[in-house]
């Protein structure tokens, strides 16, 4: 509050003249000016007193850092304190989830058909001999880690889950999930979709078994064996695919054996086929010469149903067809067997 207006009244005349009433009013002037002094003071005194309860002041703190709800005003920090990193304006968004794929199955419009070309990989065999038990199965490892590295990439990007084939590879004989390997009589190598396993008898595809020959008579080259074991790699996919649960789902439905053993072909072929585009997809660095290529497709003309046999892997004229299809072609599409003509499954 401002200091009050105080007003000096005039001095009352008195009887009398002369020196003592002058003298008189100036000490009255005095004395009113003494007071006024002492009052003033005292107000001057009460305005610096600790009473802050109401402050008039203007808060040192400006527009940006207003108070808090509390009315506390916001400590400013200086530029030593300032956070090293400032919290972003507004939280973060979950990431969406992907959108879920519909996978189609189907013998002949499976999903997989859209995968392509398998890539260009680099996987070195080396000088194996295929009588040595222990170098051909190292080999045969080695190239099935490979074919992971080949077909993983290609069917997950159409959102199928890829998983890798386990192997039981012995010298001599064995019993797997799915029964003897090699079976009485028989050499080949067997692919089991209960524990998706792939077996083998290193001696059986070397030496033969009994009064089949083996692969190692046809084709010196341990790139015979690895071809097969591609194949058997084929009905890998074909079981995480679901072909293979479709084909079984077709088989069953089938009320003709003839029914059942031209199912059995397409899906033989086409495991030959899915054989052929990985030999191809490694040939410049495994490597498969002009000369072995060759071999290849010889051996190929030698395999398959032979008289005698039962017919449900195919005429050796139609597996060396889709081993070249899968070879020359080298998409998943073109090893399409089930919308093939019956004469190229026979």
């Amino acid at each position: 509050m401002p200091p009050r207006q105080w007003q000096q009244h005039p001095p009352r005349r008195k009887s009398g003249t002369g020196a003592i009433a002058v003298i008189g009013a100036v000490f009255g002037s005095l004395a009113a000016l003494f007071v006024l002094i002492v009052i003033g003071a005292a107000l001057l005194d009460g305005s610096r007193g600790s009473d802050t309860t109401t402050p008039v002041a203007i808060p040192t703190y400006g527009p940006s850092a207003e108070p808090t709800r509390d009315s506390e005003p916001v400590p400013t920090r200086t530029r030593d304190e300032e956070p090293t990193q400032r919290p972003t304006q507004q939280p973060t968004r979950e990431p969406e989830p992907p959108p879920q794929v519909t996978l189609n199955t189907s013998l002949k419009n499976n999903t997989m058909y859209k995968a392509g070309s398998l890539p260009r990989l680099n996987c070195r065999a080396g000088n194996v001999s295929i009588y040595d038990h222990a170098r051909l199965k190292a080999l045969i490892l080695k190239t099935g880690r490979c074919m992971d590295r080949a077909w993983k990439p290609i069917l997950e990007k159409q959102g199928i889950e890829f998983r890798a084939p386990n192997y039981a590879i012995v010298s001599g004989r064995g019993r797997g999930a799915c029964g003897d390997y090699p079976s009485p009589g028989s050499i080949v190598p067997y692919y089991c979709p209960r524990n998706s396993t792939i077996y083998a008898s290193t001696s059986a595809m070397a030496r033969g078994n009994g009064n089949a020959l083996g692969y190692g008579q046809i084709i010196s080259w341990h790139g015979g064996i690895i071809s097969m074991m591609a194949h058997e790699y084929g009905h890998h996919v074909q079981n995480i695919t679901g072909l293979m649960d479709s084909w079984w789902r077709s088989t069953l439905d089938s009320t003709s054996q003839s029914g059942k053993l031209a199912l059995s072909r397409r899906l033989e072929l086409q495991a030959t086929c899915f054989g052929g585009m990985w030999m191809r997809s490694v040939a410049a660095s495994y490597p498969v010469s002009t000369a072995q290529r060759g071999q290849l497709f010889y051996f190929y003309g030698r395999v398959g149903d032979h008289p005698g046999y039962p017919r449900d892997h195919g005429k050796p004229v139609n597996n060396n067809l889709w081993f070249r299809q899968g070879w020359q072609k080298n998409k998943t599409f073109q090893c399409n067997t089930w919308m093939a003509p019956s004469s190229t499954v026979s």
